[in-house]
């Protein structure tokens, strides 16, 4: 199974409302290494931005994800690469958008309070293969991640091996 990860939005530096907003939903890519060691999975980066390559250096080299970007032009290539998933994991980014839109799975990690995704739902009426982890309170990402690795294990069960 390749398993896709966007970690963070865009910082937006020029807007201080969606800058607030962006760090509410951004994670660091450590907060991802649970994950990146469920076996029998391949993760793949589809992190933009002039932070990524200095979060990923910061990964145990046996566990970072394969990261294609740099030959990323535009979202007709990043379709490209997540056609070829099986699942991505995502902050609430245009990302989960798209996979939404491809009908691909996505996992989608979602702050508090995110109106965009209704009400206390783990699906979206918008797209069907969409599942929503939410924060139980503001800043909460522990709880979110530790059901994403449960969730993660559970469907890396057939192709784990020990």
């Amino acid at each position: 199974m390749k398993v896709g990860l966007v970690w963070a939005g865009n910082p937006a530096d020029d807007n201080a409302g969606s800058n607030a907003i962006d760090q509410r939903r951004s994670l660091d890519a450590r907060a991802f290494i649970p994950l990146l060691r469920t076996p029998g999975l391949t993760f793949v980066s589809l992190q933009l931005g002039a932070t990524t390559r200095p979060q990923l250096a910061r990964i145990p080299a046996g566990l970072r994800p394969y990261d294609p970007m740099d030959d990323v032009r535009d979202f007709a290539d990043t379709a490209a690469i997540v056609a070829n998933l099986d699942l991505v994991i995502t902050v609430d980014t245009s990302m989960a958008h798209l996979v939404g839109a491809l009908g691909k799975p996505a996992w989608v990690l979602s702050r508090y309070a995110a109106w965009r995704w209704l009400g206390d739902r783990e699906d979206s009426p918008w797209y069907p293969t969409a599942r929503l982890f939410r924060q139980s309170e503001n800043g909460a990402w522990g709880d979110v991640l530790q059901r994403v690795e449960q969730a993660l294990a559970a469907l890396a069960g057939p192709h784990a091996q020990a």
